[in-house]
């Protein structure tokens, strides 16, 4: 970068008139520079408003017991120009949960059992920017063929098919988590981890 710096310098240096001295053997020359702001790249970023979720019991009957919560809003950040983007390329972010582990060693709870509804915030202005499925939980009867597995697996929380078309926006995305186990679930405190990852 310093080098870059130096050649900007160099190229832009600008040679006025001599100006008359006192000293007829000396002259003076003044120098200018104009140095242009560092043009970065763009980039395809995601960003999470928090990075913690309490469940707390909502909605139990007398055979499941529920818990539920909200996903701090994810954002899509797209600051590339269509010349930095890959020719029929499309972004996703999908979301898989560890299994629930009990601190006081109860037996763990699959992430099977926790499931979201992701529900789009912000999507822009184009129509290309969606929210994924509903997932559903292992407890439930499945609200489309084999989306009652939880988030074990990678499920999709926002995608677009389109880069070129969406790029120079930011796109918000949160979901509903809910967690459902049986009646007789082990009391105690439990965490997992919801992973969330960016993929173009």
């Amino acid at each position: 970068m310093p080098v870059a710096v130096a050649c900007s310098v160099l190229a832009a240096a600008t040679a006025l008139p001599a100006t008359a001295s006192a000293d007829p053997g000396e002259a003076e020359v003044e120098v200018t520079v104009q140095i242009p702001e560092i043009e970065e790249p763009g980039v395809l970023a995601l960003s999470v408003a928090g990075d913690a979720v309490a469940l707390t019991e909502n909605g139990s009957d007398l055979l499941v017991r529920q818990f539920t919560g909200r996903l701090p809003t994810v954002t899509v950040t797209d600051t590339r120009t269509l010349e930095e983007i890959p020719a029929g390329s499309s972004w996703a972010v999908l979301g898989s949960s560890g299994d629930f582990a009990g601190t006081a060693g109860q037996a763990p709870i699959s992430a099977g059992h926790l499931g979201w509804k992701p529900r789009l915030i912000d999507g822009g202005g184009t129509g290309l920017v969606a929210e994924g499925e509903e997932v559903v939980t292992v407890l439930d009867d499945p609200t489309q063929p084999g989306n009652n597995v939880g988030l074990v697996d990678q499920e999709l929380l926002v995608s677009t098919y389109d880069s070129a078309e969406v790029t120079g926006g930011a796109y918000t995305v949160d979901a509903d988590l809910y967690l459902r186990t049986p009646a007789d679930v082990a009391a105690g405190s439990y965490h997992s981890t919801l992973t969330l990852s960016l993929f173009e």
